[in-house]
């Protein structure tokens, strides 16, 4: 029974396979996961992903996406591949893998599969007869919690490491792969090694970034004006101090003087056609010798203080101005947005936003035309947001949410929604394009008592 759990290889990466070696093998077609497969959760197809898949249909294969994922959300991560896929699939239904192996038009024996999940996509294939392949699914950097079943699957894959299964080469990995993974077996990662190395390895993958920005010719907004653009884009507005069981007044108060420094750093700035707005670029670095306090943020999963708390609510501020807008949003990390309960009326994306200095940024790029401008304030209840233009658009953006409710997963609450933007010809009233921007799964982090029992499935 175990050995439906245990892959026919476990590798760090799908780059890690020598996919040349595979194509002598035998196999002919590659059916692949996507989310925390191939990406991260949520996150379109990138330049490496979409090179591979050049890469591997020059060599011969035939390549097939399964998904449990939505057709949007499917179709969106195929924008520059050439791919079958099947979306809602299923997995880990035989009939999902079943259906895969008929739409490449070939035998069990010449596909092989890819996927990040051993309950999932494991089983999935094995129940099928299908070679598969257990990839280590990609994090985004700070993020640190992975629930209950990644525990299990960590158990099951020190049991297949130790397994005859797990010594049989059916699956060739590129010689370098692993003697980077021998090598990381016998030391530590210099980060680990003590606080020193790890402001060390921050401060090098900080400098990586600038020199990758400055590589690719990013250009980065700048310029401010206290003169306002004539053009209403969006509004946005969000409590500053939020009050209820378990919240703590003092971190809400410093929340809001943490918001109202940062929000005076952004105000007025205007992003020309083809600049990149950076959340931090313009912020800074979060330090009590800039009057920055201690407020409420997440580590390790869980909600502690620390300088400069909060700020991600700013920065959901600026993702819903954008949200309501065509300019394009080019670097966006979640956390949960079930940190507190709901006051009143349910608002999609008034959290979840996350940044944190200076690996999780919040950027977009000006694909417009025209120059458009951000502004920030507060007043004594809200944070305030608008996005504003030289000239108006012809159409109105709307964030709308299916299917929210809350489930119990162990001892734990998530919840769960489809958060969906429509883009809406403001003439004819008429929705032009629906797009799925998130799959809501988020941690309860509250109390979850304060659930109503109605929305619990």
């Amino acid at each position: 029974m175990l050995n439906l759990l245990f892959p026919n290889k476990y590798v760090d990466s799908v780059f890690s396979i020598d996919f040349e070696e595979l194509f002598k093998k035998g196999f002919r077609g590659l059916v692949f996961d996507i989310d925390n497969t191939l990406v991260h959760h949520g996150d379109d197809s990138n330049e490496d992903v979409d090179l591979l898949f050049k890469k591997l249909h020059s060599i011969g294969f035939r390549t097939l996406l399964l998904s449990n994922n939505s057709e949007e959300r499917v179709n969106r991560f195929l924008k520059n591949i050439d791919s079958l896929a099947i979306p809602n699939s299923g997995k880990p239904k035989r009939s999902a893998f079943k259906k895969a192996v008929s739409m490449l038009d070939l035998e069990k024996k010449e596909v092989i599969c890819f996927g990040d999940q051993i309950f999932i996509d494991v089983l999935g294939a094995n129940l099928s007869s299908l070679t598969n392949v257990l990839v280590k699914f990609i994090t985004a950097p700070g993020e640190t919690y992975f629930g209950k079943r990644r525990e299990a699957e960590k158990i099951i894959l020190k049991l297949f490491e130790k397994s005859k299964k797990a010594k049989r080469g059916i699956v060739p990995v590129s010689e370098s792969s692993e003697k980077k993974k021998t090598a990381s077996k016998k030391r530590k990662n210099f980060c680990d090694i003590n606080p020193l190395f790890w402001k060390i390895s921050t401060l090098k993958g900080i400098a990586l970034r600038n020199v990758r920005d400055f590589s690719r010719g990013v250009r980065f907004a700048e310029t401010k004006s206290d003169e306002k653009l004539p053009n209403v884009i969006s509004h946005y507005e969000s409590v500053l101090i939020k009050k209820g069981p378990g919240i703590d007044p003092r971190t809400q108060e410093n929340k809001a003087v943490n918001v109202e420094i940062a929000s005076s750093k952004i105000n007025g700035i205007i992003i020309r056609p083809g600049e990149t707005f950076s959340f931090w670029k313009l912020v800074g670095k979060i330090t009590a010798k800039r009057g920055y306090l201690e407020g409420r943020v997440i580590k390790n999963g869980v909600l502690v203080t620390g300088v400069g708390g909060g700020l991600c609510n700013l920065a959901n501020t600026v993702n819903n101005l954008i949200l309501h807008s065509p300019l394009q949003i080019t670097e966006f990390h979640k956390h949960s947005d079930a940190l507190a309960s709901d006051i009143g009326h349910r608002v999609p994306m008034a959290n979840g936003t996350s940044v944190n200095y200076n690996y999780i940024d919040y950027r977009f790029v000006n694909n417009t035309d025209q120059d458009v401008q951000i502004l920030l304030w507060c007043d004594e209840v809200n944070s305030i947001g608008e996005l504003r233009s030289e000239k108006e658009i012809p159409f109105r953006f709307e964030l709308s949410e299916e299917g929210h409710h809350f489930e119990k997963e162990g001892d734990e609450y998530f919840r769960v929604s489809k958060i969906f933007k429509d883009k809406i010809d403001k003439e004819s009233g008429e929705v032009v394009e629906r797009e799925l921007i998130w799959n809501n799964h988020s941690r309860v982090m509250f109390d979850p008592s304060l659930i109503p029992e109605d929305q619990i499935q």
